[in-house]
């Protein structure tokens, strides 16, 4: 029984390269229409062939299966008001194994994996000593270590998601229809071991042309985020060892200390492209709205804390579907607030995420600048018309001259959402008495110690910004299509991850170290600009002193059930606690950057954290949703012995309780 899906698994590099080449930077696209088997035998076909095992990297990035498989259905996000695919986030009957995304997270994974087996044993029989790019040794060695890198990337993803999957490390000399799953320590062994092979062979880092290759950083970085995914298990079987954590330590300080990456000065650096440029207008005149430029969305690619990234082409002719991740997070700005109108500053609100109360409730946001730098709560006026929008009255004006003026002037603040604490909720007179066009208070009340009610809701409340593309590839509105890299590790990951290996074998001490640099990073530093929000509605200080000192971690948060850090009840030890501690600060630093499902998994706290923190978890969200369905597409091209899979066959290969 022959199907043409289990091509899937092993098409001709020829058809793969077609579409391969859209990355920027070391990959550039031609036409190739009359390739033949031979073409791969060369040098040049032979790069065009390491080139294209790159481009599954992309689909990470490119629709909604980013948010889906990743930032949904966890702690930190909930439905908005045009959810999609909301099947991830409630996890009911329709998440199966029917599904697109996890047929596309099949497809893709493997034919990543292909491309890697193919070009490893062709370079290694390679023999052309005329080669410019493959003549010696050493160069073949480093295109290999690339495409072991990439493997071991693209099946650390697989068992993430799926458990144990069939392992295959070599091109089949004939049609292959039979592919039993290896167990998940057997995935594990395979990562450990292509990370760990290729990263002596590789460069610390590249810069220039070739900036976006595997780079021992990266194959370091994931080494030891693996080491630390498969010790993580306490009771899953996932071959966990004594010496993994051990192993986490070695391999993420030799990130940290050799590869020449560095954390940005200022947190906000990574994503400022979405951060207004300009100056607020005087009061009752008009200015200009934000705006942005490529410029930053160049420099936020090009930050050396950036350890690898999926790359994306800014070249309208090379560009494919491009990175997408910008469209989900926005709430509706561009309806129901005056003086706001669809723009490229704020982006295209697809309205499909929106942070829980935990993801705001667990920021310091008087001391720590992160929150600020990852959540949007200032829209500034973009509407140039002010028919129709408010002006200074004579009985508001601040000064007679101002009567008959814009209130809010082209280019200045005209909405706010307030992230006041629980305890300081706001009277909805002092809120009719602002000068904003519109506020959304997340707590406020008519009368002291009345009812408290909220403005926040499932289309009005805090958009993350970490992925803002005030770009993108035309000028349309609508324009889908970003120029942002797809980040799949940076420096500040690396700082928790091994943060967490020191944690888990109880020291705190080196813990804590680790943390707190991040936490140096993300204080206020004197005289920096931050939002008046922190004195006005939060009782923090009017002074812009730095915060360093007041925002730095110590042993205190998780010795004890610490109200801030909002522990499940489940925290009952100090070891507990701390698994918990790092999940929060993997919050701080890191929310809504494509980990959280993958990070709740591997520390067994997915079901108990989201099922706290999310709303919107149906009765139907069980255990068994820490893994994915395997796909029933995938199920039907195989064979057991020469035949068909059988009901009962499927089943068996199947995850349990799909």
């Amino acid at each position: 029984m022959k199907r043409s899906t289990q091509k899937i698994y092993w098409l001709m590099a020829g058809a793969l390269l077609l579409t391969a080449a859209s990355c920027k930077k070391f990959i550039k696209e031609e036409l190739v229409t009359t390739l033949t088997e031979d073409y791969y035998k060369s040098d040049a076909g032979l790069e065009d062939l390491v080139k294209s095992a790159y481009t599954p990297l992309q689909w990470k990035y490119t629709g909604e299966q980013s948010y889906c498989m990743y930032n949904f259905g966890v702690d930190e996000f909930r439905e908005g008001d045009q959810f999609n695919n909301v099947r991830y986030n409630d996890y009911d009957a329709n998440l199966n194994a029917n599904d697109a995304f996890v047929n596309d997270l099949w497809n893709n994974n493997y034919a990543g994996i292909r491309r890697c087996n193919q070009g490893i044993e062709l370079i290694g029989a390679f023999n052309d000593p005329a080669s410019r790019v493959l003549g010696t040794q050493a160069q073949k060695d480093l295109r290999i270590a690339e495409l072991k890198a990439l493997r071991a990337y693209y099946y650390f993803q697989m068992v993430q998601q799926f458990g144990g999957v069939p392992l295959i490390t070599s091109v089949p000399s004939a049609p292959q229809y039979e592919f039993p799953r290896a167990s998940v320590a057997a995935v594990y062994e395979q990562i450990i071991s292509d990370f760990r092979t290729a990263g002596p062979n590789l460069p610390w880092r590249y810069t220039g042309t070739d900036r976006g290759r595997a780079t021992r950083a990266m194959a370091y970085h994931f080494l030891a985020k693996a080491y630390l995914t498969r010790g993580s298990a306490v009771t899953d079987v996932r071959g966990q060892k004594s010496t993994d954590m051990d192993s986490v330590i070695v391999f993420a300080d030799s990130v940290i200390a050799r590869s020449g990456h560095a954390l940005e000065a200022d947190y906000g650096s990574l994503f400022n492209a979405a951060y207004p440029d300009g100056k607020i207008p005087v009061l009752g005149e008009n200015g200009t709205p934000p705006a942005s430029s490529k410029a930053k969305i160049d420099a936020n690619n090009a930050s050396n804390e950036i350890i690898f990234a999926a790359q994306f082409s800014s070249n309208l002719n090379l560009a494919g579907t491009n990175n997408q991740t910008h469209l989900f997070y926005p709430g509706q700005y561009d309806a129901g607030m005056p003086g706001m109108t669809r723009d490229f500053f704020n982006g295209r609100p697809f309205r499909r995420l929106r942070p829980t109360d935990y993801s705001i409730d667990i920021f310091d946001k008087i001391n720590d600048s992160r929150f600020f730098k990852t959540f949007q709560t200032v829209f500034y006026r973009n509407v140039a018309s002010n028919t129709g929008l408010p002006v200074f009255t004579a009985a508001n004006a601040p000064t007679p001259a101002l009567v008959g003026k814009p209130r809010v002037g082209l280019g200045d603040s005209a909405v706010l959402f307030i992230v006041n604490p629980s305890n300081m909720p706001l009277l909805t007179s002092t809120i009719a008495g602002m000068r904003y066009y519109g506020v959304y208070a997340r707590y406020k009340q008519t009368t002291v110690g009345g009812p408290v009610t909220t403005d926040f809701s499932n289309n009005k409340y805090l958009t993350m910004w970490k992925f803002s593309d005030p770009i993108r590839l035309t000028t349309t509105n609508n324009e889908a299509r970003g120029i942002r890299n797809g980040t799949l590790a940076r420096l500040g990951e690396t700082y928790l991850v091994i943060a967490e290996a020191y944690g888990r074998k109880g020291d705190f001490t080196n813990a804590l170290n680790y943390v707190n640099i991040l936490r140096r990073r993300a204080a206020y530093k004197a005289n920096e600009e931050r939002s008046p929000q922190i004195w006005l509605y939060m009782g923090g200080p009017t002074g812009l002193s730095n915060t360093e000192t007041s925002n730095l971690a110590t042993q205190a948060l998780f010795a004890g059930n610490t109200a801030s850090e909002l522990y499940p009840a489940s925290a009952t030890t100090t070891e507990k606690r701390f698994i918990h501690f790092i999940l929060n600060e993997r919050t701080r630093e890191l929310c809504g950057e494509f980990y959280r499902w993958e990070d709740l998994v591997r520390t067994e706290t997915f079901y108990e954290r989201t099922l706290l923190n999310n709303p919107d978890i149906s009765a139907s969200f069980a255990q068994h949703h820490k893994l994915r369905p395997i796909p029933y597409l995938q199920m039907i091209a195989q064979q057991i012995n020469g035949q068909p899979m059988t009901a009962s066959d499927m089943a068996a290969y199947q995850n349990p309780g799909y």
